[in-house]
């Protein structure tokens, strides 16, 4: 008969599972959280000048506090569900950055301005830096980090020791 300290722990998995994507993840959501501050200093910014705006904070700064907390979660997690909710975390984070600015002005949030640049290509760097290039790298890390905590690996398993618990024949 099986106690319960021989079934294996069902959450429980191994810390280094989300590790790596985990450390990505707070990378990104560090930049995106502070470029808004840092990035004017090397004229590569959004207009207007000024580095604090409320749609700043709600479209840069809280999708990227997300993503970070999310990545830490996933750093420091030893079971599946803190690590899943780390993952959403900064999947949400990540979709915000992609389709934030789409809906900014349904909910009067205002806008963070347009990208500074002398030519095209610059502009787009902005861009792909600031939000939709950041927002899809950072839902896919996120999403990746998911599937790899969606299943359970064998080696998450303690195998069972088949002398210490023989299988029983069928009752007829």
């Amino acid at each position: 008969m099986k106690t319960i300290e021989d079934r294996p722990t069902r959450g429980r998995i191994p810390r280094s599972r989300g590790a790596v994507i985990g450390l990505l993840l707070v990378i990104l959501g560090v930049w995106g959280a502070l470029i808004p501050f840092i990035g004017p200093n090397f004229e590569f910014a959004y207009t207007p000048g000024q580095a604090w705006t409320a749609a700043r904070g709600w479209l840069e700064v809280l999708p990227g506090v997300a993503t970070a907390v999310g990545g830490l979660l996933l750093i420091v997690s030893r079971n599946r569900g803190s690590a899943m909710l780390g993952g959403w975390l900064a999947a949400l984070g990540g979709a915000w950055f992609v389709v934030g600015r789409t809906f900014a002005p349904l909910s009067g949030i205002g806008s963070v301005g347009d990208p500074v640049g002398a030519t095209d290509r610059k502009r787009v760097a902005v861009e792909l830096a600031y939000f939709s290039g950041l927002g899809v790298l950072i839902a896919f890390l996120a999403g990746a980090a998911l599937a790899r905590m969606a299943f359970r690996l064998a080696r998450d398993v303690r195998p069972v020791d088949p002398v210490a618990h023989p299988v029983e024949p069928a009752a007829e």
